[in-house]
């Protein structure tokens, strides 16, 4: 009988080995074309899933010299919304060894399925599809959480400068 306990226990282990949780991908990601950095962290109910905002654009400002805003956005009242601090993945569920879901691709204004798992604790694959037929894939790279521009909130205090 304890036998029979134990292999069964012992199975049941393997078997729950297989079937393992994504890797967390928390944190804050280049993007694999280097223009801008995501912040990833955990979001709803108990944390089960995952969410991502532009923390840091490698060129924030437009031509004009203003912030860069969802300019491609097909609804015309979210256009004004400035890119730094957008979220761009909202509610990524786990999906065997990664989590997928929609993102949202501020270049084109359009959604697609996606899916992020993280290959190392350095590498982010993020690989996305349009009608399940346009497809493609990018590696982000983990950066420090430093460095990450903020956007500017009126009347928030400014940081001195030497004179």
């Amino acid at each position: 009988m304890r036998t029979i306990l134990a292999t069964t226990l012992l199975l049941a282990g393997v078997a729950g080995a297989r079937a393992e949780a994504p890797k967390d991908p928390s944190g804050t990601w280049l993007t694999g074309d280097g223009r801008a950095k995501i912040r990833i962290d955990r979001c709803g109910p108990g944390q089960s899933l995952v969410c991502g905002k532009v923390v840091w654009l490698k060129v924030p400002n437009s031509d004009a010299g203003t912030p860069r805003t969802d300019i491609k956005n097909p609804d015309p009242k979210k256009r004004a919304r400035p890119v730094l601090g957008l979220p761009l993945i909202e509610g990524l569920k786990p999906d065997e060894e990664k989590f997928s879901g929609e993102i949202y691709n501020i270049e084109e204004g359009k959604v697609y399925q996606v899916s992020v798992e993280r290959e190392s604790a350095s590498e982010l694959s993020v690989s996305g599809c349009l009608l399940k037929v346009l497809c493609g894939s990018q590696t982000w790279t983990r950066v420090p959480d430093v460095n990450q521009q903020a956007a500017a909130t009126p009347g928030a205090p400014r940081a001195k400068t030497a004179d």
